[in-house]
Parts: structure tokens; sequence; C-alpha cells
């Protein structure tokens, strides 16, 4: 499956976008508004310093002129005013250099004029002759020339400082604008961000939700390989795939583990049933041998009837789960056999119910209990004695139960018999290897119990589920 998409991102790519979506508009804003104000700020320091230039000028120019140059025409001084003329040229070539406003730059072109008509006027008395055309020329050229230069530069002054008011105001509305449109934009941020946040919130959390409920299935034994989480976060979606590919893996492995534990089971039953045969055939060729020595040849060719019967029930085509009847038939050949040897001080009985004769049990279940009760019940007593094998059903399990007359046990041997069992002590082997293979086929399904009473006799019951059919699993 192919897992890869191109429109696939990092968490921290998604992030980084977000800040850049939330931190550009910003910057703009900031920008932009810095922008204004340093514009603002640069004009209103270039108008507030032509007003500072401005008011340097002369306020006493026209007293200065005039008086300079009644001075001259009274014959009184040779100085004319050129100094104060120059001032008054360069203060308005400088102010004109620097003045935008169109009133405020007609104002200095006025103050340049008059300067020039000033110089001429002034050059003209110098050439005149006679003090009446000299007054007159000063009274109607230089007093008034030098007036409305005064006028001019205050026209100018005025003109600047309604240019500085004008600047104050669009500042003051500028300032406002700014401030509304940075809420507004602010706020356009917060509801984008809000839904960005809420998005990636969601991309990020469903699938770590859905990983997490993912591991919690597996956890309760749900392997099954799935479709993998698909998040918008490669990561997260590499981080599914992961867990379905290592749920699939440990699937395969716990089958692996399954199969294996299977196959070693049936090793160590087929280990168990090896140490059993050998122990009971060698039991039964010493006696046929012990048959033919007496000069019993009748006897000895029964005994290996009964021993050809016995193994060709105990072969059962190779199965280790044979049903009672199989099983019943077993440990009748093997107490036949048995009586053959001992009928002397051996007599059974067989009672099994006809409604378990299907119920599956593992194979040589009985024949342990039978042969503990022939030496270790029987032999020790003078006379002869029963040997009881009975079977049963009742809420669906079975009962099998191997009862003799024998001497019995006093309760310390009995608890020991009973420890021996329960910890695999190969002193009690035949025992010991019936309840090893019931547990190994049922587990805690099945219960193995002995009582016995001195000189009364032992009792061996088991008990294990009813079932007529095994996978081939169980049977191997």
């Amino acid at each position: 499956m192919n897992l890869k998409r191109n429109d696939k991102k990092s968490i921290s790519g998604i992030i980084a976008n977000m800040r850049m979506n939330i931190f550009l508009p910003m910057l703009v804003l900031v920008v932009f508004v810095l922008g204004l104000l340093v514009l603002y700020n640069l004009q209103y320091s270039s108008v507030s310093s032509n007003i500072t230039d401005a008011s340097g000028f002369n306020q006493n120019f026209k007293n200065d002129v005039d008086l300079k140059m009644y001075y001259f025409v009274s014959g009184s001084s040779d100085e004319l005013p050129w100094e104060e003329i120059r001032t008054a040229r360069k203060l308005a070539e400088d102010l004109l250099k620097k003045t935008n406003d169109s009133n405020s730059r007609q104002a200095l072109s006025s103050v340049l004029n008059l300067c020039d008509s000033l110089t001429l006027n002034i050059a003209r008395i110098e050439n005149t002759e006679g003090y009446d055309n000299r007054i007159e020329q000063l009274e109607n050229n230089i007093y008034v020339i030098t007036e409305l230069v005064e006028e001019y530069i205050y026209t100018y002054l005025y003109y600047e400082a309604g240019v500085m008011a004008s600047l104050q105001n669009s500042l003051k509305y500028w300032l406002i604008a700014e401030v509304i449109a940075g809420v507004l934009v602010m706020a356009i941020i917060v509801v984008i961000s809000s839904k960005h946040s809420a998005k990636i919130s969601r991309g990020i959390t469903d699938p770590i939700d859905s990983i997490c409920s993912r591991v919690e299935e597996i956890g309760k034994g749900d392997l099954e390989r799935k479709i993998p989480v698909s998040a918008d976060d490669s990561k997260l979606t590499s981080l599914g795939a992961g867990i379905e590919d290592m749920a699939e893996k440990l699937s395969r492995q716990i089958e692996l583990n399954r199969q294996e534990q299977i196959r070693l089971r049936g090793i160590e039953l087929s280990l168990i049933q090896s140490q059993i045969n050998p122990h009971f055939l060698y039991n039964t060729l010493d006696t046929i041998v012990w048959l033919i020595e007496t000069g019993k040849d009748q006897a000895a060719e029964e005994m290996v009837t009964s021993l050809s019967t016995y193994f060709r029930s105990f072969l059962s085509n190779g199965k280790d789960i044979v049903s009672v009847e199989e099983e019943e038939q077993h440990v009748r050949s093997y107490l036949e056999i048995q009586q053959v040897r001992y009928k002397d001080i051996i007599d059974y009985e067989i009672d099994i119910d006809k409604a378990i004769g299907k119920c599956l049990i593992p194979k040589m279940t009985l024949q342990p209990m039978v042969e503990n009760a022939i030496y270790h019940g029987l032999k020790p007593k003078r006379g002869k004695g029963m040997i009881y094998v009975r079977g049963s059903i009742a809420y669906n399990m079975v009962t099998l139960r191997v009862e003799d007359t024998g001497v019995g046990m006093d309760e310390q041997t009995l608890e020991k018999l009973r420890d021996q069992i329960a910890n695999d002590d190969p002193s009690s082997f035949a025992l010991v290897a019936a309840y090893k293979r019931l547990r190994l086929v049922y587990g805690n399904n099945c219960s193995f119990t002995v009582d016995s009473q001195p000189n009364v006799g032992t009792a061996i019951t088991i008990s294990i589920p009813y079932k007529t059919e095994v996978s081939d699993e169980e049977n191997n």
C-alpha cells in the first residue's frame, strides 16, 4: 500500500506556515504604520524647520533698510543696506529649496522679486542727483518695497503654520485610522489563526486518538492488519503504518510460537509415551519368558496374543488422542496380559458408561493408573484383590476412576505421593506421566486426584471435559 502523499506536511511545517500567516500581516501593518509616522515626522520636521528659519528673519529689516537709505539720501552716511538685502535674499532662497507648499513658495518668490526690485531702486537712487528726487524715490519705492518684503515673510510664516496645523490634523486622523485598521487586522488574524489552530489541532489529536485506540485494540488481541491511520502529518502516517506492520508481524510471530508450542507439546507427549511403552513392554516380555521357562506354553501364547491386541490398540493409527472406547479396549488388553501373570492375586471389573464412549482422551491414560493399582496396591497384599475401572458423565464432565482393594496408604504416604505427582517427581513415573499428559492436553480444565486408606485400597480419579472432536493441532 502506497502511503506517500505529496500534499502532506510535517506538523512543524504546518505550524511554521501558521506563524507566517499570523506574523506577516502584523509585520506589514507595523511597517506601514511606522512608515507613515516617519513620513509625517519628516514633513512636520521640515515645516517646523522652515518656520524656525523664517522666524530668524530680521524683524527690523524695514527699519534698518529705510534708516540706512534715509541717511544715504540725506548725505549723512555713504553706507547702503546691501548686507540686509543679501541676508533676506539668502533666507528666501534657502527656504524655497525646502518648501513644498505652493502658497508658501509663491510668497518666497515674491520676496526674491522684491529684493531684486529693492536692489534696482537703491542703485537708481544712488545714480539720482538732487535731494528732492532721492527723497521722492525713497518714499515711493524703498519704503513700499521693504514693507512688502516683511509682509511676504509674514505671509510665508502664515502659510507654513497652516501646513503644520494640517499635518497635525492629518496625523491625528491617520493615527485613528491606523488604530482601527490595526484592530480589524488583529481581529481577522485572530479569527483565521483560530480556525487554522483548530484544524491543526484536529489534524494532530484525531490521528493520535485513532492510533491510541488502535494500540488498545492490539493490546486486547486484535492483530488483524487494518488500514493505517491517515493524517496530514507524514510522521503520524508513518507511525500508524508502523503500528499496523508491527501488529501483522506480531500476529505472524504469535502464530509461529503457537505452532512451535504445539510441536514441542507433541514432542513432549511422544517422549513421555516412549518412556511408558518400554516400561510396560519389558515387564510383559519378562512375564512371557517366565511362562515359557516354566513350561506354560499355552499361557505364553495367550499372553503374546493379548500383547499383540494391546499394541494394535496402542498404535491407534498414530493418534495420540483416542476415544474412551478405544482406551477401554486398551486397558482391557493390558489387564488380560497382567492377569495371566498375576491371576492368583488380580481380578478386575470394567464398568464404563456407553454415553462417554465417543469422548476423546489422551492415549494410555488409564493404563498407568491400573499399573499403579497392580504393583503398589495388590501385589503387596496377601490374597486376591479387585481392580475397578469405572466411567461416567455429569454436567458435561467425564469422570474416570481406577480403584483397587489393595494395601492402601497412610496419610503421610498419601501426601508424599500427591506431592510427587504435583511436582513431576520421577520416582512415581507412571502416575506423573499420566497426570502430565492430561495437563499438557487440557491445562487447568482437568483434575487428577488420589485417595487412599490403609488396608482398604486406593482410588485415582480424573475429570476431563466431554469432547467428541479435536482439531488436527490438538491431535498432534
